[in-house]
């Protein structure tokens, strides 16, 4: 496949920002894996959270966040980031087969759920369809954070459900002295497919680098039985396909170079990358999507620059984003998206006992389709903010508070398609306001109440879709009259970090106010006989709980590193429930998920690590009047892992076994669930070796 114009100059200006320092440092001490401090066994929950405004571990959140990491991470991967994320608790994926997933949290999906990167919006189009791939790849990140339930504070109101930020060091932010990186590659069987990435950074004096790229490839998934489950098979009596699910191929690349310039007082840096991808469509055969993104970030600090003010962070970034959705060779629909996302924060030290951060945000999208899908207009939609958060100590009592202003406007352009009127315009006034408590009876404990009030304005699908939409099978009709949806939530969360069992249970209600949907009108459209659907508001109640604990079997845990021959076995349970409904005609909202549990027994002895894994998703019936049932299923897994150190190199290598019993598995969350599949048995095998 030609390298896409966009990619290519993302490639020459990566190459000559870094062969310079790259030629200074051909003779540079690699960095040794053994200088990296010994790990304390209670890393899990002293993990410092990127997200948290003033630097918390995930034990001080105020809000339930999980952070993937390390080995961790490693062994979630997948292809997608909503299928990586989906076995945490409370967070599914929309599953628009193995090419296309994004993140649900709670049961809340699409513009509710703010996907970032390194805390800025990804500025693309998977918001707007199911079908509609992320605009990055996981395989170089450092971590992936899961903040569950609203977020809207510091994140925009369309974080009302919660927010997912990917991290990487693409912008360094610390001097290095040496050259370090990874270089990795795995095959799966599952699906023909591959992966490959590299990254490489060092520096020198005040000037550091990044570099990275990666590859992907997968053929189609193959699945047990039949694509099309059986009571689908019934009411339309297709045939589907066995062994095999048509157009779920995917290929990837993409590569980013960043460069730093870091003194005692601060750091500014930038960062070029370019994404591209091609892949099929599940939900029709001959339907294939090429999309690329060109994005610039720009990011830099200022470490105590005026008195009582601790640090001055800013970031930015711009993206140019394209996507084609091609019928055979025919080009189909159009979209693009251009805009930016800023924001800037200021960390005060203490005044009065509170210390925290003031910060001001501004976004800007140029979203436009035009062709055969064309179930939306042009429309630029533009956002200011401000935001504070603030936090007192008095004693063992931490309390956490804060606020957001939002300015939101939306105009549809659109002055060609009939379907759409030119020069409608809304605008938004949205405030949200937090208030949290975290007690710690001991040193080990930590109890954690969050009550949020939350605004979110609709979004420009919401207002003025109208036209059929392909992907999820139904004729869109938005409304430019629906009002700000808003959300008042509580969150309880108790957790203990040391002893022989560590972990968090919490639960949690949200009460929705105007809660936009997609709803049924009874009729049908006739150009492309599907259903109409139009959006409209309801009131709505979100209540669930979620568990994640580990039972540590040989050894408690404790703050003090662990030996390095210690053997570790460890019992891990997962589990999270929630019910949806509408409280006015008391159905359930759509494609809510089942209850999941995962448990999994894993044993570490120095560099040897084994783990079996069970999941299971109950039968999900609670359903609206547009779906059908999906029934239960019970994945069971299995992965060993080595790890070699042989001087300044680090390898791991490791075999994963996926859906060994060859179970057949549907994801209720999923548009295609009755005709996409979970895959079925399979091998993933793969080495990494870092630097």
């Amino acid at each position: 496949m030609p390298m896409k114009p966009k990619i290519f100059a993302s490639i020459l200006l990566s190459s000559f920002l870094l062969n310079p320092l790259m030629a200074q440092e051909a003779t540079a001490t690699l960095k040794k894996a053994s200088e990296s401090p010994a790990p304390t066994k209670s890393e899990v929950l002293d993990e410092i959270v990127v997200t948290a405004p003033l630097g918390h571990t995930l034990f001080e959140q105020a809000q339930a966040v999980s952070v993937l990491t390390g080995k961790k991470l490693q062994q979630s991967l997948e292809p997608t980031l909503g299928q990586t994320l989906s076995r945490q608790p409370g967070v599914s994926g929309s599953y628009f087969g193995p090419v296309s997933s994004r993140p649900i949290i709670r049961g809340l999906d699409g513009d509710r759920i703010r996907i970032l990167q390194n805390g800025l919006n990804t500025i693309d189009a998977s918001g707007a369809s199911v079908d509609h791939a992320v605009s990055f790849d996981v395989s170089n990140l450092t971590s992936i954070e899961i903040v569950r339930g609203p977020a809207t504070l510091l994140y925009g109101s369309n974080a009302i459900g919660g927010v997912v930020n990917a991290v990487d060091n693409r912008i360094p932010t610390e001097r290095m002295d040496t050259i370090s990186g990874s270089l990795g590659s795995s095959y799966s069987s599952v699906d023909h497919g591959y992966s490959a990435n590299l990254m490489v950074e060092g520096g020198k004096g005040p000037v550091a680098f990044h570099f990275e790229t990666f590859t992907r490839a997968t053929e189609d998934l193959d699945i047990p039985g039949n694509s099309l489950s059986d009571e689908y098979r019934k009411q339309t009596g297709e045939a589907g396909s066995e062994g095999r699910l048509p157009s779920s191929n995917l290929r990837a690349e993409g590569m980013s170079g960043g460069l730093s310039y870091i003194w005692d007082k601060g750091y500014i840096g930038a960062s070029l990358t370019g994404y591209h991808t091609n892949y099929a469509s599940p939900a029709e055969e001959g339907i294939t999507i090429d999309m690329e993104q060109l994005r610039l970030d720009v990011r830099g600090a200022f470490f105590d620059p005026l008195p009582l003010i601790k640090e001055i962070n800013y970031r930015f970034a711009w993206s140019d984003y394209e996507h084609t959705e091609f019928e055979g060779a025919e080009v189909g629909t159009v979209f693009t998206n251009e805009g930016f996302d800023g924001r800037i924060e200021v960390k005060h030290e203490k005044i009065a006992g509170f210390e925290g951060v003031v910060g001001f945000q501004s976004d800007r999208s140029h979203f436009s389709a035009n062709g055969e899908e064309a179930f939306l207009p042009t429309v630029i939609t533009a956002s200011n903010s401000a935001f504070i958060f603030e936090e007192r100590k008095f004693g063992a009592l931490s309390l956490q508070m804060g606020g957001r202003y939002d300015h939101i406007s939306v105009e549809s352009q659109d002055s060609d398609n009939p379907n759409f009127s030119p020069g409608e315009s809304r605008a938004f006034d949205n405030f949200s306001g937090s208030l949290g408590a975290i007690y710690n009876p001991t040193d080990d404990y930590a109890i954690a109440l969050t009550a949020t009030y939350s605004e979110r304005a609709p979004n420009y699908q919401e207002l003025f879709a109208n036209g059929a939409h392909i992907a999820t099978g139904v004729y869109e009709l938005g409304n430019s009259g629906l009002s700000t949806e808003k959300s008042l939530g509580i969150d309880l969360n108790v957790r203990k970090r040391t002893g022989w069992v560590t972990g968090s249970v919490g639960g949690y209600y949200n009460h929705f106010n105007n809660f936009i949907g997609l709803f049924p009108t009874g009729g049908v459209d006739p150009g492309s006989g599907f259903p109409v659907m139009e959006f409209r508001s309801t009131e709505a109640e979100f209540l669930g709980a979620e568990l994640e604990t580990t039972f540590h079997l040989l050894h408690p845990v404790t703050d003090k590193p662990a030996a390095a021959d210690q053997s570790n076995l460890d019992l891990e349970f997962k589990a999270d429930a929630v019910r949806a409904r509408d409280r006015i005609t008391g159905a359930p909202l759509p494609r809510i998920p089942p209850f999941h549990l995962s448990t999994a027994l894993a044993y570490q002895r120095g560099p040897l690590g084994i783990r079996l894994e069970g999941v299971y998703a109950a039968p999900q019936d609670r359903i609206s009047a547009a779906e059908l049932p999906t029934d239960s299923y019970f994945l069971v897994n299995a992965a060993i892992s080595y790890t070699l150190s042989r001087g300044p190199i680090t390898t791991d290598v490791y075999l994963k076994g996926v859906n060994l019993t060859d179970a057949e598995a549907r994801e209720h969350t999923s548009f295609l669930k009755d005709r996409a599949p979970l895959g079925g048995r399979g091998f993933v095998a793969g080495i990494k070796m870092t630097f």
